[in-house]
């Protein structure tokens, strides 16, 4: 059988910062600068792509990415922190 039909669940973690690392521009050129800030933008960031599921919905979840341990935890955004009483 094919992994469609035997699991109940396909998940794909995706990073796109991963991605970007091989991809670096020549420096002082503005495709640099460009890169650098998509660098900053996805820097400790991934995505569980669900791509079935066979009970429940389908989507993207973003989570933060530590690389240095190699571990995934929930993403807590700047502007969802909680005020500090």
């Amino acid at each position: 059988g094919s992994i469609e039909q035997d699991a109940d669940v396909v998940m794909f973690v995706y990073r796109e910062e991963y991605y970007l690392k091989n991809k670096e521009p020549r420096e002082g050129t503005p495709e640099h600068a460009t890169w650098m800030s998509e660098m900053e933008r996805a820097h400790g960031r991934a995505e569980c792509i669900i791509g079935k599921q066979r009970h429940g919905p389908t989507g993207t979840v973003a989570l933060a990415f530590e690389d240095e341990v190699t571990r995934f935890s929930n993403l807590v955004e700047s502007d969802h922190m909680p005020v500090p009483m």
